[in-house]
């Protein structure tokens, strides 16, 4: 039960009654208690806008390399991870998580480098100490370009 103290401090006082049915003992709880609770909005949506594959001469051509463009809502980031998996987004193949500095917009490009040529499912999840949030797409890349 909760009710108003007997003192002239009109914070409420908690009383607590547990029953203990081995002993059929009552013990009494006493006391006030305090809380606050802080409201953070969040990373609120994630998009990846823009896939963008990069040109290399033949020399460097071992991995393709693609550019994502990342926007998101609410606060700003401070990490990124990317997972890439198969097209049905249920095997992991590979996963990348690196610390970002956003200042002021939340608009940022990531690279990302694939072996082979295949069709890839990519979580980008932004991250912040009290939020994530994530966007998903397929890609298609094929010996250096990707669509």
């Amino acid at each position: 039960t909760t009710g108003a103290s007997s003192d002239s401090d009109s914070s409420p006082t908690v009383e607590s009654v547990e029953d203990n049915p081995d002993g059929g003992c009552h013990i009494y709880r006493n006391g006030y208690y305090g809380s606050s609770i802080a409201v953070v909005e969040g990373i609120l949506e994630v998009n990846i806008i823009q896939m963008t594959s990069i040109q290399m001469t033949e020399s460097q051509a071992e991995n393709s390399l693609v550019d994502f463009v990342v926007t998101c809502q609410g606060s700003l980031p401070t990490d990124v991870c990317t997972v890439v998996s198969d097209p049905t987004c249920q095997v992991s193949k590979s996963m990348v998580c690196d610390p970002i500095v956003v200042t002021d917009e939340c608009l940022l490009t990531i690279r990302r480098a694939f072996e082979e040529p295949g069709t890839y499912c990519i979580n980008i999840t932004l991250g912040d100490d009290t939020s994530q949030a994530l966007a998903s797409a397929l890609i298609s890349v094929n010996g250096g370009e990707s669509t």
